[in-house]
């Protein structure tokens, strides 16, 4: 009960974030507290430290990345473009704006197309003179495709890279097993997305009061580096992946690049990146909240709440494969909504550990954890801190999201689309297994 209770009061901190306090702040308060209190040991801190660092600064590395790539106008030239490809029609402007969050969610991470594309996309219907219903609508879709496409890669998520360094999985087998999966999301976030706010999309739209794309271009040095850079940068993570070599390292490089890229002598009057901004931007909070509040979780799981699920998981093994696969995965979405997927993602491993389940079936219930923890949170506003970024985003452009709005629609979209990535991965995985 000490250990729920600490872990209670430090997400009520982190959620709330009273005059202006910073989530890692909130949790190494938490986390202290744990360690005053015993329910966690000094020992314990580097076991949380090792799980959680790669992931961490990896995260950190392509947030950075993000907001460089942002300051230089890629992200708004993309959009542009997108907005043209729609050649005047809403419904394929629609389209095309889901899957370019799903694209900037699968190389960027969530919490980047969460943080970066909402505003632009929000500014384009501005200048198209789209209807509120309409705006919100994009808005919704740009926020809800950040998670349901966070799936592909092990760095499109830092719930992935936690899992895939706590169970030791491959770049590359993670991609072979969660692509596919993450193409079915998509489709199905599309379709859902679709059904419930199709009515509200206008039929045409005027292309001719968009901008150029190419205007929206501020760094030209480094708009031309960008796609060799990530090229270069997901050639590495498939090639060092055998070698073990982590995640933030290979990332880190990449960012350095840019850095450099970004930081060039560069002719008078020209305008220049402001890097110090960018560093200052980047998500230092999040290494605080990482060891503070997955220390607090480990005391939380520590204390039994791991071996229940444990129990649970086995239970749902016993009815077969697909049973444990869709039971796990709703099971984890459920305790994401309402504690936050981070936490949560560590509490399904701890659980999955040391459960006595078959091989194939195990590894359905690695991946399971994910997608639970990957969609899941989108039930709630607490379930991730892309939801939470995007919120604030909302909201800092005039569109704010009461919490009883949100889970109208987070209790309608999610369900559907978890399900069909679910059982997409009950299939897939013995597929190429053998």
């Amino acid at each position: 009960m000490l250990a729920l209770a600490i872990f209670l009061a430090t997400l009520v901190l982190v959620v709330w974030q009273p005059r202006g306090l910073g989530i890692g702040t909130s949790a190494l308060a938490g986390a202290a507290v744990a360690l005053a209190t015993g329910v966690v040991q000094p020992m314990d801190v580097a076991v949380v430290w090792h799980i959680v660092w790669d992931a961490t600064f990896t995260f950190v590395a392509l947030i950075i990345i993000s907001l460089i790539l942002d300051e230089a106008g890629c992200f708004e030239w993309a959009a542009l473009h997108v907005a043209r490809w729609g050649r005047g029609s809403g419904t394929r402007l629609f389209g095309l704006v889901v899957l370019l969050g799903a694209a900037v969610s699968a190389v960027f991470a969530n919490d980047g197309a969460a943080l970066l594309l909402t505003p632009i996309v929000l500014g384009i219907l501005l200048r198209l003179e789209f209807p509120p219903p309409a705006a919100f609508a994009f808005a919704l879709a740009t926020g809800f495709i950040a998670d349901t496409a966070s799936l592909p890669l092990v760095t499109s998520n830092l719930v992935n890279i936690v899992s895939a360094n706590y169970f030791g999985i491959a770049f590359d087998r993670y991609a072979a097993v969660m692509l596919p999966v993450n193409g079915i999301s998509i489709l199905a976030t599309l379709a859902v997305l679709w059904l419930t706010f199709g009515r509200r999309i206008p039929r045409r739209y005027a292309v001719d009061a968009l901008e150029v794309p190419a205007s929206a271009i501020v760094d030209r040095a480094v708009f031309r580096a960008t796609l060799p850079l990530l090229a270069a940068l997901l050639t590495a993570w498939f090639a060092l992946a055998p070698l073990h070599v982590p995640i933030c390292f290979v990332t880190g490089a990449a960012t350095l690049v840019l850095m450099a890229v970004a930081a060039r002598r560069q002719p008078a009057g020209a305008t220049r990146i402001p890097l110090r901004r960018v560093l200052h931007s980047a998500p230092w909070q999040i290494v605080l909240f990482s060891v503070g509040m997955y220390l607090v979780v480990y005391g939380l799981a520590q204390a039994g709440l791991a071996q229940r699920g444990t129990r649970v998981l086995e239970a749902l093994a016993a009815h077969g494969p697909v049973v444990a696969t869709v039971g796990s995965g709703f099971l984890a979405a459920m305790l994401a909504a309402v504690m936050n997927n981070l936490p949560a993602t560590l509490i399904g491993a701890l659980a999955i550990d040391p459960a006595h389940v078959a091989g194939t079936t195990r590894e359905l219930m690695i991946y399971a954890n994910v997608i639970g923890n990957d969609l899941g949170p989108k039930f709630t506003p607490i379930g991730s801190l892309a939801t939470l970024l995007w919120l604030h985003v909302l909201a800092g452009r005039g569109v704010r999201i009461g919490w009883g709005q949100y889970l109208k629609v987070g209790l309608v979209l999610t369900p559907p689309v978890l399900l069909a990535a679910l059982l997409t991965l009950a299939w897939w995985l013995p597929v190429i297994s053998y």
